[in-house]
């Protein structure tokens, strides 16, 4: 659904349990138009898929695909479907659907990866109904791909349609329940909460792919977890 870095005014969302407001189809239908090209995070997620398809053909679901911008960009051995609350432009491997009120599923279809980028910060009180929907279409031999926001940043930045904030250390204990996570490390390290945008940054991060104490915890800007079914 969304890079680390956002602009743009509040848009009226639906308001649900506890004073949690969601936001909806005709403020994602505006605001994925700003992911209509590769961005930092998506390069990273296309060097982690590649790894773990190994050259294998795979099927692949990109959950909150936006524009589907992940699709141009994914090594031919991946067949990808996607699905968003705003789908821009209909397509066969493209669903829309509100993930927040409905299953996430795609038909009957098992993958053997399932992503998230940006999701989670976005689905308020339903994550972990949600982690057990996407483990249900996970093939056993799976992977789930998930990233989430650092909220403990030295300088944290909590963009408005963020509905579903927690500690990394939580969100990774829900997770558990109904995964095994296998690693974690962040997307990138920046002084500022938002993704690397010098080129050499970018390039340092683009091949970092691991914690560093303190330093992750305080300039981690947000976390992949590499997950799978449990054994």
């Amino acid at each position: 659904m969304s890079d680390a870095t956002h602009r743009g005014g509040s848009v009226p969302g639906k308001t649900i349990g506890n004073d949690v407001r969601y936001y909806q189809r005709d403020f994602w239908s505006q605001e994925n138009l700003k992911f209509s090209e590769p961005h930092y995070r998506m390069g990273k997620a296309v060097q982690i898929i590649s790894r773990v398809a190994a050259g294998r053909e795979s099927e692949l679901l990109d959950i909150g695909c936006g524009p589907a911008t992940l699709r141009r960009v994914l090594p031919s051995n991946i067949n990808y479907h996607g699905i968003d609350i705003a789908i821009q432009n209909p397509a066969p491997d493209l669903i829309e659907s509100d993930i927040v009120n409905t299953p996430i599923r795609f038909a009957d279809k098992k993958f053997d990866i399932v992503i998230a980028q940006g999701v989670f910060e976005y689905v308020p009180n339903v994550q972990a109904q949600k982690f057990a929907e996407i483990a249900e279409i996970l093939r056993p031999t799976g992977t789930f791909i998930v990233t989430y926001w650092n909220y403990a940043h030295r300088n944290p930045k909590i963009y408005h349609a963020h509905t579903n904030v927690q500690p990394i250390g939580e969100f990774r204990q829900d997770l558990s329940r109904c995964f095994r996570v296998d690693r974690y490390f962040p997307a990138s390290h920046n002084w500022y909460h938002g993704s690397p945008s010098m080129s050499f940054n970018k390039t340092i991060n683009m091949h970092v792919n691991m914690r560093i104490p303190l330093v992750s915890r305080l300039l981690g800007v947000e976390y992949f977890f590499l997950c799978s079914p449990p054994g």
